[in-house]
């Protein structure tokens, strides 16, 4: 559980509205683990982040704090001191994460579909690798409220997975499905288990990333 990273129930759109790192402590003062999360605003087409702006983040140009503008994307003739012009490697992203609540996946809209589309193409191109978080699993089947250990072996979900799969192209390999910590207060070990599950395959596909690059011969004129 993770308090600094702000939500908020009422929200029908995107509470996020900055652009926000946020780094996990380890038990020592001062001491993080080598990985972090970048969070951005949501991709609702009535006045989400605009696509212009999720391919900049990706490729590091994009500060800390920045302020998402759904009508108006950052640039780097704005003068705008949050556009970052030299981004080194640890600017950049090294997995593109896609988080979609299940019991919304058939409510989806075209026009977020093509932001995603839009956004993994542009991933596609940077060779960043693209995962899905399905968040919310108990809220879009019941029975998964009895028993999370179920997750993989019901129907209702695989189809839920499978539709998101189709619409925006992610394959169900890379789709993983997760129960928030919602009314819990203490941690819960079967919670734990799926999304530590999720973040392994985030953090190795991220590492295939940054070697990938490391590896590529540098190209001269």
């Amino acid at each position: 559980m993770y308090a600094q990273a702000l939500a908020d129930n009422t929200f029908h759109d995107s509470f996020t509205k900055q652009y926000t790192t946020y780094k996990i402590p380890k038990r020592g003062p001062e001491t993080f683990y080598p990985f972090v999360f970048n969070d951005v605003m949501g991709l609702d087409p009535r006045g989400g982040a605009l696509v212009e702006d999720i391919k900049l983040a990706m490729m590091g140009h994009v500060k800390e704090d920045y302020w998402f503008n759904p009508t108006s994307a950052l640039s780097s003739h704005s003068c705008d001191h949050l556009y970052n012009k030299n981004p080194t490697e640890n600017d950049k992203v090294h997995v593109l994460v896609c988080v979609v609540p299940a019991n919304t996946v058939s409510q989806i809209r075209d026009e977020t579909a093509q932001k995603i589309q839009n956004i993994r193409l542009e991933a596609s191109k940077l060779r960043i690798p693209q995962v899905a978080i399905l968040t919310k699993i108990d809220e879009a089947c019941p029975e998964i409220k009895q028993d999370l250990k179920k997750v993989y072996r019901i129907k209702y979900l695989k189809e839920k997975m499978e539709q998101f799969s189709a619409d925006v192209g992610i394959p169900m390999n890379c789709i993983f499905p997760v129960k928030n910590y919602h009314s819990e207060i203490d941690l819960n070990s079967d919670i734990d288990s799926l999304i530590l599950s999720a973040l392994k395959s985030i953090i190795n596909f991220g590492d295939d990333c940054i070697n990938f690059h490391k590896n590529r011969p540098e190209c001269s004129d």
